[in-house]
Parts: structure tokens; C-alpha cells; sequence
């Protein structure tokens, strides 16, 4: 599918229902928003052009988990754009309303772009092929055939994502070091009762989903993904020294159960 068609089809799912029915769970420290503050948005609202928002095109609704702790779970609200067949990126929400918190962004590539990286660089990223075949990854809103298109389109994909406000474990400001996240590969793994807390809000069926996607051609995992299932625990941690990016105090990746400081 080209990207115009992905994009004329994934936009019906923002201008269509499911929104406004999930909001933010954590208060935000701080003065209400004054007046004067609100005219300067409104302002900024008419003035202003936001390009690279307003190339948004596709919400998807489905959960992460921290690797390292897969008990660490939440649900995450992505806002899709579609750089081209083999490249999307998205923002990522506690929550589906004005005052949602950012929680992250999510790279999503395809499955012929993740062959190509690196060893390494492949134990960042997690697969789809479960999360689209079980019905857990929604486009809430979008009618049942563009569903299954948009869904064909990335069952067989990668993500890499980084969470950046932990809005899950209380933190009411984007405190402490990004995480990395992991993506479901199997029955019993996300905790049902978020799961069946989703259904309920979106009006939907996650095992009624699951069935109508059953003709989905998923490939197998390519090796390399999903670095979690063999024990690996990449996250960041604080050090000092030298890095890739910066001079003086770094993140770095950590190997290790201990390196994760998202708590």
C-alpha cells in the first residue's frame, strides 16, 4: 500500500470516535492556567501553523511494559505519522484527551528495514506480529476494512520505544531517566485487567478483534527482537565520563537489572 493510500485511510480513525474517553490518571503540580496565557494560545492556535502535527493521521491504542519489569504495564495512546512504507513515528499519551501527559515516542520500521540494523541496535526494538494478531493493538474509531488494512500494514513491523514520563508509577513531572520499552509476544503476558478496563472504555471486543484479524499473514520474529525473552535488560543509566553524544555527564546503556532507575 502507498503511503498516500495509508494515509487517506489511518485519517478517518482521528476524525471518527474514541477520544476523550481515557483521560490522565496523575494530577500535574502547578498554578491553573491563567488568562493571559490562555489568549496566548488561542492566538498561537489561529496564527501559527504546525506542520508536523497536522501530518498526524492514525491513533492506535495498546499497551507497553518496561523491559526489565514486565509487570511495569500501562496502555499508551500513539498519534501516527506515516513517513513513508517503511518508516512511521509516533507520539505517545497516558491518556486520549486535551490535558494528556507525553509519555514517549515510538519509532515503527519494516520488517525488511529491521533486518538491516545491526545486532545491537535490533535487542532496542520489539515485534507487532503479536499485538495485531491478538486484537491488544486497536485504531479506535476506524470502520472494520480499513481496520484490516492498516493492521496488514503493521503486523509484520518493529518498534523502538522510549518512555520519557512514567505517569503509570505516579510521577506527576517527567522525573528520572528515559526507559525503554518492550511490546507483548504471547497469551498471559499483558495483565487482564487493563486489558478488559480498555474494552470497556473503547466499547470493544479484544477477543472479537482477534478473530476477524486471524487471516493476517504475520511472518516469524526476525532473530534478534524482543531481546527481554532471552534475559536481556537494556535500559539507561546516570554516569560520568565521556559519551557518544555529549561531553561530561551521560546516559549510557546499561546491561543489567540494576542499571534500571525508573522507579
Amino acid at each position: 500500500m502507498k503511503p498516500l493510500s495509508l494515509l487517506m485511510l489511518t485519517s478517518l480513525a482521528l476524525a471518527g470516535c474514541g477520544a476523550n474517553n481515557s483521560p490522565p490518571k496523575t494530577p500535574v503540580p502547578g498554578e491553573k492556567t491563567s488568562a493571559q496565557m490562555r489568549t496566548l494560545e488561542t492566538g498561537a492556535q489561529v496564527i501559527q501553523s504546525r506542520p508536523p502535527v497536522d501530518a498526524i493521521s492514525a491513533y492506535l491504542d495498546g499497551f507497553h511494559f518496561y523491559n526489565g519489569d514486565k509487570n511495569g504495564q500501562m496502555e499508551a495512546h500513539h498519534y501516527v505519522t506515516v513517513l513513508n512504507d517503511d518508516v512511521m513515528q509516533a507520539v505517545i499519551y497516558d491518556s486520549n484527551t486535551k490535558d494528556a501527559r507525553l509519555m514517549g515516542v515510538e519509532y515503527i520500521i519494516s520488517e525488511r528495514l529491521f533486518k538491516t540494523l545491526p545486532p545491537e541496535e535490533k535487542k532496542l526494538w520489539h515485534s507487532h506480529q503479536y499485538e495485531v494478531k491478538s486484537g491488544s493493538l486497536i485504531a479506535p474509531g476506524l470502520p472494520a476494512v480499513a481496520d484490516k488494512s492498516l493492521m496488514k500494514k503493521i503486523v509484520n513491523t518493529y518498534g523502538k520505544t522510549w518512555h520519557t514520563w512514567h505517569t503509570d508509577r505516579d510521577k506527576t513531572l517527567p522525573l528520572g531517566i528515559p526507559a525503554l520499552m518492550m511490546g507483548f509476544t504471547g497469551e498471559g503476558q499483558l495483565d487482564p485487567r487493563l486489558l478488559a478496563d480498555r474494552d470497556r472504555r473503547f466499547n470493544v471486543q479484544t477477543q472479537a478483534i482477534k478473530g476477524e484479524r486471524e487471516d493476517l499473514v504475520a511472518h516469524p520474529v526476525v532473530d534478534g527482537a524482543n531481546a527481554w525473552q532471552r534475559g536481556e535488560v537494556i535500559q539507561l543509566k546516570r554516569t560520568t565520563g565521556g559519551g557518544e553524544h555529549a561531553q561530561g555527564e551521560t546516559a549510557h546503556f546499561g546491561a543489567s537489572e540494576q542499571t534500571r532507575q525508573v522507579k
